[in-house]
């Protein structure tokens, strides 16, 4: 399974961007999709899931009201639509999928859980 982000780009504060994610390789069937950002000297962080198949999804609190993922399961896509921008959105964004396994928790939030990883865009938001 590869994965490839894109959408990055650079925008002013209050701009919009929608960042995709595309799947290759074997039957793609995640159980859950997600999106990390990581800024400079920061460690990787949680922003976004989605349920493959039912499409529930959970945010981080700083994100949510102005982000929203998606998923388009008949193209093997992921999306992440990120409305009124901030300075602090500026980070490498990365798309991540995890296998389905024989248990399911209600939602997964941090890196260990996720088993392959796109390659990073960059979103740059000046002030």
């Amino acid at each position: 399974v590869q994965l490839q982000a894109s959408g990055g780009g650079l925008v002013q504060a209050g701009g919009s961007l929608r960042l995709s994610c595309a799947a290759s390789g074997r039957t793609f069937s995640p159980s859950d999709m997600g999106w990390f950002r990581q800024a400079p000297g920061k460690e990787r962080e949680f922003v976004a899931t989605i349920k493959w198949r039912g499409g529930n999804t959970n945010l981080a609190e700083a994100v949510k009201g102005r982000f929203t993922i998606s998923r388009d399961n008949t193209k093997n896509m992921a999306y992440l639509q990120m409305n009124s921008l901030e300075p602090e959105d500026t980070a490498v964004y990365y798309c991540a999928a995890r296998e389905r396994r024989n248990y399911s928790a209600l939602y997964y939030r941090m890196t260990r859980d996720y088993d392959y990883w796109g390659q990073g865009t960059q979103v740059t938001v000046s002030s």
